[in-house]
Formats: structure tokens, sequence, C-alpha cells
């Protein structure tokens, strides 16, 4: 199976998002004016660059429907926002959320609201507003998306382009499946016979369904970036989200990225390329496959970095690879090349 068999092709996506913002030409002049970005766009603040950016948990929530539980899906509607945030060296101050939902109930919507609240805790933010919409018309279930606020001094902002050959990447782990690639999973699921509330096969998990695996939380790196940011000179963060590996590039496009001692991918990804029969190359460009954060600094800064790092962090932190001359990314244990 590969993603695009599940109806979601990234490359498609990618032609798309061009022809949508082919019609946005217009930009703000003097304060708010625009100041580029990647995972996150940035405006002219003063000395400040403010940031914003938004996403949504994704097919995820059909999960936490069937299984109701709903308790978080909010971590990772924050998550997916604040890791972004982070990437061109920000703080994460507040967040706004938008629920779209078929049938406004409380039971629903206050466990939603639990995770929302644990997510804000772990960024160390604030849910100032947010916007509940009932369209029974147009949602079956619920979908839940937000936006984040943050800054950086301009000085500060952290955008690929230090990014040189020689410095190294440094990945933290994810906890899982994070929030992409759920259309994939939820085929695979269904294809090779199995229900969420189904024990764990294989003896991967012991005790565990395969819906409480599935439903592990994003996890979110803000409290250990903004102690690197503090401390470090870091050349680029990529949040490691759908497209997998393809996500570095995002950075700088005139290196090449060289992962030659990858964090071990979690059991999860194991039973999905399995019962999916799917291969390395489509594995590596759709899933996170156990990292959900890589940095890129100077070679210097390495054993620095490795110290906050392991300090302020829940996550494996291990030394992935490498910066070279070139273009595209290299996977040399499986001898994978991702390149336009």
């Amino acid at each position: 199976m590969t993603y695009a068999e599940s109806g979601v092709d990234i490359f498609k996506a990618e032609k798309a998002i061009e022809g949508l913002l082919s019609s946005i030409k217009y930009k703000r002049k003097g304060i708010g004016k625009p100041l580029g970005g990647h995972y996150a766009g940035m405006i002219e603040f003063g000395e400040y660059a403010l940031v914003l950016c938004t996403d949504g948990v994704g097919t995820k929530v059909m999960i936490a429907s069937e299984l109701k539980k709903w308790d978080t899906v909010g971590i990772d509607c924050i998550a997916m926002n604040v890791n972004d945030a982070i990437c061109v060296g920000a703080e994460p101050l507040a967040f706004v959320d938008y629920l779209a939902i078929e049938e406004p109930k409380p039971e629903i919507t206050k466990e939603i609201g639990k995770g929302l609240e644990k997510g804000a805790e772990l960024s160390n933010i604030s849910i100032i507003s947010g916007e509940t919409a009932s369209l029974p018309d147009l949602i079956k279930g619920f979908d839940l998306a937000g936006t984040c606020l943050a800054y950086v001094k301009k000085d500060k902002i952290v955008i690929g382009n230090k990014i040189k050959p020689k410095d190294i990447i440094i990945g933290l782990s994810s906890s899982g499946i994070h929030s992409n690639g759920y259309s994939l999973v939820r085929k695979i699921i269904k294809r090779s016979g199995f229900c969420y509330n189904d024990k764990f096969p294989d003896g991967l998990y012991p005790g565990k369904t395969i819906g409480e695996i599935i439903l592990t939380p994003t996890t979110i790196y803000v409290k250990e970036i903004v102690e690197l940011l503090k401390k470090v000179d870091v050349h680029g963060i990529a949040h490691i989200t759908g497209a997998g590996l393809w996500n570095l590039p995002r950075l700088n496009e005139k290196v090449k990225y060289v992962i030659n001692n990858p964090l071990e991918p979690q059991s999860i990804f194991r039973f999905l390329q399995k019962y999916g029969n799917i291969d390395d190359r489509e594995m590596y460009q759709t899933f996170n496959m156990g990292m959900g954060l890589a940095i890129v600094l100077s070679e210097k800064d390495v054993e620095k970095s490795m110290k906050i790092l392991k300090k302020y962090s829940k996550s494996d932190v291990k030394i992935v690879g490498k910066i070279e001359k070139g273009a595209g990314v290299e996977f040399k244990k499986l001898g994978l090349k991702y390149s336009d």
C-alpha cells in the first residue's frame, strides 16, 4: 500500500498548494509586513517577528470517535502547531482553536477541552479564544484545528540559511505516529481485518489495544527547544510530519541531509509496514519513523546541545546524521535517496 492509494498524494498536494499561493499576492507594508518563514510565517513587529502557524489533527479524530476517547486529540492539535512555531526559533505564546462538529455534545467537547488544556500546559501557552461551529450538513463527527501565535527577536530567527556542510543533525524521538498518515493507517487496519479494540498482535505492546497505541498523542518539543535556543546558535529545526524525511530540505534546499545513524522506529511502524505491505521508501516519506524533530547545528555545539536536550527533553536524543554538499536526503542504512 501507499499513502497515495489511501487517498493522500503528497506530490499532488504540493501542486495544489502552488496553485493556491499563485492567487495570493497582496502583501502588507510597514509594521506587520511579511518576513517569510517555512514551517511558520513571520511578520514585522518592531525588534521582534510575530509568528503564526495553523494546523489540525486530521483523520486521527475519526479513530478517537470510534473509540469514544477524545481526551488526547487536543494535545495533538496544539502539538502540531507549537512544534511548527519553534522551527523558526520562536517561543509559542497563545493559541486559538477551531472545532467544527456535526452535533455539539458536552460529553465530547469537555473531553476535547481536557486535551487542549494539557497541550497548553506542556507548551506553556494560553488558549485565549476559539470557535465552535455546528455544521451538520458539512461535517460528520468533528474536525479540530487551531492557530498558534509565537514570537522571536529578529536577530534570532532560525530559517536554515546558516546550514552548511559538516553541520550535525540531532534527532529527537517521536512518541509514535503523531498526527500524520492516518488515512493510510486507517486503510491498513480495515484491510487487515483488525479492530481498534483488538489486543495488539505479534506481542509488540503487551496488554495494549491497537487503538490505545494509535491514539498516543504527539510529542511537544517546546521546553527543550526554547532552552536550547537561549544558549546555542541553532542553524535549522525541522518538525518531521507528513512526508517524513522530505521535511528536511524545507530548511535549506542547497545542501544534502545524510541520515547515517537513525533513531529506531517504534514497533507501531513495524506493524503498519508488515500489515500494509509497505516498502521502506514509502514508510520514510509518509511517517516520522521514530524521529519527531531534527535539529541542525555546528559540530562545535554538539556536546553542549546534547547536554541541554537530555536535561530538558523526555525524548530520546541522538546524533542521527550530518550535512554534506549536494541536495536532497540520503538514508544510508536502507540505501534510500530522496531528491526533486
